[in-house]
């Protein structure tokens, strides 16, 4: 295979093709001179024929992520433009998300094709988020790209502290934009991206939220890790007989009360431990009817994953104690090391150590606007699971 001589060559040790666009360090051969973190690259296999195109990072556990597999393609500012394009046609096109809200995720990483880059929608506010030095160095054109598609925008970008030191990159975190108004679904929302919360707005359950709202109408709603309070909200807007959330984090309590404010919403909202909680709930004989358990993300490290599911179970068990025979448990994991099937087997010994049955519903994940590359199956982080307990 012939290459240009001007873009640095990447072998791989086997002359299999990956068959994931994330290539591990220990799958390359380490090239003899410096190429410098975020370079573009073209990737061979051990019998130098052409494998694809992508950014090199020589200092990070993922060495290379690929982007295209055709030689002809150049990964340019025409190229992540172009991308981007595509990614904004599938949510305003096919999914029409525009009818439903303005509070949807733009990019979605190796879903999209643009590995190292999320964006999220807010009104009028786009929240870039970089994973990867290579797309650290398209910033200009990636930003150029997004205010095309929605003129008049602010940006506001950032990329973890710990995202920039495995990445060696360097990110200048943009002044925080005032916050903003957001509607799902005809209700509304408080989102403040740069000050703490994330944003105060997870747009990845607002289809959960929807179908919850359906199956608790005239329940009694516990809404557990309530963050903002958006299960809380939709569940009342959607007739249910009342709610109750609960989260350690007394910052956001004060926006789901105010989100439930802004909606002529009464829901009750506790800061508390939900272990504690729970426990006086229980014996208090305290009974909820439709309870939602959504946790944030319990571990980032493969070796800690025994230890997130044994906080799944703990969580889970005690909240049976307070859901009477034919109540609704929406339970959630975003935790994207622990998989389905995992998190499945997690509630099957909870009933079985509670003495419940516990029925599957349906099993569920992000809305569409987070779609998941067959070869990328982990990047289906969010589990939820719509179960009926007897």
């Amino acid at each position: 295979m012939n290459l240009p001589a001007s873009r640095p060559i990447i072998r791989l040790k086997s002359d299999r093709t990956p068959g994931h666009p994330w290539v591990w360090s220990a799958q390359v051969h380490k090239p003899e001179a410096r190429i410098p973190p975020g370079s573009v690259v073209d990737v061979v296999d051990a019998k130098d024929r052409f494998v694809g195109r992508g950014f090199w990072n020589g200092h990070a556990r993922i060495a290379l992520r690929l982007l295209a597999a055709d030689p002809s393609e150049s990964i340019d500012a025409a190229w992540i433009a172009a991308r981007i394009d595509r990614a904004v046609a599938l949510r305003r096109g096919l999914l029409q998300l525009d009818a439903v809200t303005d509070a949807w995720r733009v990019v979605h990483s190796e879903g999209d094709g643009l590995s190292g880059l999320i964006v999220d929608r807010y009104a009028d506010i786009l929240v870039v988020e970089y994973f990867a030095a290579g797309m650290w160095k398209f910033r200009d054109a990636i930003h150029a790209a997004l205010l095309r598609q929605f003129p008049g925008s602010r940006l506001y970008w950032f990329a973890e502290t710990h995202v920039q030191k495995q990445e060696s990159f360097d990110c200048r975190v943009a002044e925080a934009p005032q916050p903003v108004e957001v509607h799902e679904h005809g209700l509304r929302f408080h989102a403040a991206p740069g000050y703490g919360h994330k944003t105060g707005f997870f747009a990845d359950q607002r289809e959960n939220r929807r179908r919850f709202a359906e199956l608790a109408r005239g329940r009694r709603v516990l809404d557990l890790c309530c963050n903002a309070g958006g299960f809380a909200v939709h569940a009342m807007a959607g007739g249910a007989r009342e709610a109750t959330g609960v989260d350690m984090d007394a910052g956001i309590l004060e926006i789901a009360r105010a989100n439930a404010a802004a909606n002529n919403l009464g829901i009750r909202f506790e800061q508390a431990d939900i272990f504690e909680w729970l426990r006086q709930a229980s014996e208090r004989g305290e009974r909820y009817d439709a309870v939602i358990l959504d946790p944030a993300k319990l571990t980032r490290d493969r070796s800690k994953v025994i230890d997130a599911l044994k906080k799944y179970f703990a969580m889970n068990r005690l909240a049976l104690d307070v859901i009477p025979p034919g109540g609704l448990l929406l339970t959630c994991s975003c935790t994207g090391l622990v998989s389905e099937g995992d998190f499945l087997e997690m509630l099957r010994r909870v009933a079985l150590n509670a003495g419940r049955e516990i029925q599957i519903l349906e099993v569920r994940g992000a809305g569409a606007d987070h779609p998941v590359r067959a070869d990328v199956p982990e990047s289906r982080y969010l589990k939820a699971v719509f179960c009926r307990v007897d």
